[in-house]
């Protein structure tokens, strides 16, 4: 049910790159929002046309989207530990990072031929 979908400006990175990102975003959503991973769903997508400020230098637009209500507290230890980590692995300052959190409710999520409400 959660879910964290990377867009960015850069140019596509080695396969290897994005798939431990991915895995590494996966546990750590995982872990701050306490559900299991095994319901955790990431996405990448490079080479999008964007802006940020007015120039087209690299940025990211990040969803986070899960069941349930997400506190302050987490959705700000959640900005500064994914800000941080696609700063290291795709070179995007964080201060061209937005971040959008989403509370979904159960009967607007579908999965295996049901919902979760």
């Amino acid at each position: 049910m959660p879910l964290i979908k990377v867009q960015s400006s850069v140019a596509q990175p080695e396969t290897a790159v994005i798939e431990t990102l991915l895995k590494q975003l996966s546990a750590q959503l995982a872990q701050h929002l306490g559900k299991p991973e095994s319901y955790v769903m990431t996405a990448f997508e490079a080479e999008t046309p964007m802006t940020f400020a007015g120039t087209t230098e690299p940025v990211c637009y990040v969803e986070i989207k899960s069941i349930g209500t997400m506190s302050g507290t987490q959705t700000q230890a959640m900005s500064q530990e994914f800000c941080q980590r696609l700063e290291t692995a795709l070179g995007v300052p964080k201060q061209r990072i937005y971040i959008e959190f989403t509370d979904a409710k159960g009967m607007m999520w579908g999965w295996n031929g049901s919902t979760f409400g």
